[in-house]
């Protein structure tokens, strides 16, 4: 096996991998952890040994195995991240980078893939941020493949014979997330206030065939998923003892709040943004909708000094593995302020706790009934529901499997 630009495959790619991304000014707390504690060795070119006797934490190869853990290439990594690392993809899959020309992305068959020479030439990925240029372009023979389509665009096509529709419960939840270092959501009762407000059956309805009901901070295809029993329902009466409990009776009180979500990117974000808006408003908050094109929204998605832009933000969080840490320690941990910006050391502690059980069966007992359930006492962000990921293709694509993250394998058999 041979990356792109030539260089073999061996054990010392993934030690320089291992790392790199457990140095601790990375963000990915999912990584192993600080490298002086975890010892890496590589007895031959094959080999790789990882001692975590002196560091670390038990889970280790759970995520090993479970994480998205893509392999660099050692010379790529001795460059430092201002080197190759910036500058192109290299790896040693069946496509190779070839170019970016705006929002396409452009790869090519690799000669030298381990599996053979692939029967597509190339692929060409582009960004759209509108989803009814992405459906005229499937349509009009520019696109072979697209997803996240509109349900009445699923509507639309499903009688085309020359167009297949595959739907799969992904790994992504959408989330309503609360800037919880500043007023007034650095109060939980006014973050649970506000989740009480909130008829997420209507947003289901709204989302139609996009939608599943998801009551965790996961996905339910994501390890240690459970229904929780604490997790807040609809319940107007709760929202304003809650309220008046925080001094805010009706919602006199609380300062304008701005919501901010984006449009054509995710499905209707616009259409149950506004329901969500007039639902905090009817208990008295006072929000206003704000929504953006995806860069736009991008440029104000996430936490920085003083909470960052507006109080709630509207965003997916799609990881391509089972592994809920990359969910849960990524938004939750004071480590990883990323969008909600929740320092709580509570929840710290039992996010380090659950990481550290010493099985995976100790590890989901404590995520279900603790650390799930601590999250849905403090409800840093609302799971408003799990994407159904939705993707429209030509009928010649019909065979391709697309896993629950969205990555597409064309190499399987056709049943």
């Amino acid at each position: 096996m041979v990356f792109h630009d030539g260089k073999p495959f061996k054990a010392d790619d993934v030690k320089a991998t291992l790392e790199y991304g457990s140095k601790p000014d990375r963000p990915a707390q999912w990584y192993p952890g600080p490298s002086e504690t975890l010892k890496i060795e590589t007895p031959d070119d094959y080999t790789v040994i990882i001692d975590t006797s002196k560091g670390g934490y038990p889970a280790h190869l759970f995520m090993f195995l479970a994480a998205f853990l893509p392999i660099m290439s050692a010379k790529d990594v001795a460059g430092g991240p201002g080197g190759v690392l910036s500058q192109r993809l290299n790896g040693t899959g069946p496509f190779k980078f070839v170019e970016q020309r705006g929002n396409d992305t452009v790869m090519k068959a690799f000669d030298g893939y381990f599996k053979g020479k692939p029967a597509i030439t190339g692929i060409n990925f582009t960004f759209t941020g509108d989803s009814t240029t992405r459906m005229l372009s499937l349509m009009n023979g520019q696109a072979s493949i697209v997803e996240r389509l509109e349900p009445e665009q699923v509507d639309t096509v499903k009688g085309n014979p020359n167009i297949h529709i595959n739907r799969v419960v992904s790994v992504e939840n959408k989330y309503l997330w609360f800037r919880c270092s500043k007023p007034p959501f650095n109060d939980p009762r006014i973050r649970l206030a506000a989740c009480h407000a909130i008829n997420r059956d209507l947003i289901l309805e709204v989302l139609g065939s996009a939608g599943h009901a998801s009551s965790n901070f996961v996905s339910p295809v994501k390890f240690g998923y459970i229904d929780l029993e604490n997790y807040p329902k609809f319940d107007p009466k709760k929202c304003q003892a809650l309220l008046a409990e925080a001094g805010f009776p009706n919602g006199k009180g609380l300062p304008p709040l701005e919501y901010i979500t984006s449009v054509g990117f995710y499905p209707k974000t616009k259409e149950y943004g506004e329901i969500i808006t007039a639902m905090l408003n009817e208990q008295g908050f006072n929000v206003s909708l704000t929504v953006l094109e995806p860069a736009a929204w991008n440029e104000r998605l996430y936490h920085r000094p003083g909470g960052g832009p507006g109080h709630m933000v509207d965003c997916g969080w799609s990881t391509g593995s089972p592994e809920p840490d990359l969910i849960l320690r990524t938004h939750f941990h004071s480590s990883s302020h990323r969008i909600c910006g929740i320092e709580d050391p509570a929840i710290d502690a039992s996010l380090d706790k659950e990481r550290s059980a010493p099985t995976l069966e100790e590890r989901k007992k404590i995520l279900q009934t603790e650390t799930m359930p601590l999250l849905a006492s403090k409800m840093p962000a609302l799971a408003l529901f799990t994407s159904v990921m939705i993707h429209a293709m030509q009928k010649d694509f019909e065979g391709l499997y697309i896993y629950p993250d969205g990555s597409m394998d064309a190499s399987r058999p056709v049943a």
